[in-house]
Formats: structure tokens, sequence, C-alpha cells
């Protein structure tokens, strides 16, 4: 185990309408604020969606199995987002509901708000991490750089 003390920062609350890209929102809002390293939370609508809902076996490097979102459904969860040389990376896991049926997993592609999703990013001071290629299991995976001062 490995980690660093940090404190909060500042404080983005974004609210995302229907259609808008909720991972590529969250990344561009990152660059253009130069937030290095963050957490948020989300809440509201997606209806469409690519996640992960782990791998297919235990043997490396992971094969993950994805699943999809194809219509609306209440969303929920919690990332964090380090950057990856020049371009912040979003690692984030969540919930989806519809009627009675929930799925969870990790959210990587074709995010699409369905009406609103709001977001809340906090902004980590003191805190040098990074996304880099495990070469392991082949994803980018968070490590910490040297901290200075």
């Amino acid at each position: 185990m490995e980690y660093q003390v940090g404190k909060p920062g500042r404080v983005v609350v974004v609210r995302f309408g229907d259609g808008d890209d909720v991972l590529g929102g969250l990344e561009e809002i990152v660059g253009k604020e130069q937030i290095r390293a963050a957490a948020f939370q989300l809440v509201g609508g997606m209806k469409k969606g690519r996640f992960v809902v782990g791998p297919a076996t235990e043997e490396m490097p992971p094969q993950p199995v994805w699943r999809e979102l194809e219509e609306s459904h209440e969303a929920v969860g919690f990332g964090t987002i380090f950057w990856q040389g020049e371009q912040p990376k979003v690692h984030f896991h969540g919930a989806f509901g519809k009627h009675d049926r929930v799925r969870a997993g990790c959210l990587r592609e074709g995010s699409e708000c369905f009406l609103v999703l709001e977001a809340v990013i906090t902004e980590l001071i003191g805190v040098n991490a990074v996304r880099e290629l495990d070469p392991a299991s082949g994803m980018l995976l968070m490590k910490f750089g040297r901290m200075t001062g």
C-alpha cells in the first residue's frame, strides 16, 4: 500500500444536460482548469455508456467483460482524475438502475447524459499522482510521483 496526504482545493459543480458526454466533459473541465488531481461524485441520469463489470477470469492481463446502457438509467458513483502525460484520465465506478434492475461497473466509453446529471469535482492539493500504463495488467493505473517542497 502507498498513500499521500493532501487537502481539498477548488470545488467545481457541473450540470450536464441531455446528450452531453459525461466522461469527456469531466476531462475537458479539469484540463481547462489545470486540476492535476481530483475526486468526483456523479448523480443523475445516463442513457448511453459502455462499462466493465469485471474480468472474464483472474488471469493477467485481465480480459474485460463489457456491458452497455442503451436507454435511460438512474446513475450514481464516485471517481478520480489523474493525468497521463498531457491528458487527464477519468476512473469512475458507478451503479446504473432502471426499474428494479441495478448494474454496477467501471464506465469507460460513450457516456451520454439523460436529461440532467450533476457532478461535484474536488481538487486534491498536495497529491502528486499520475496514470501510467502497467505492463502486467495492460491498464492505466495510478502511480505516485515524487513530492516536491
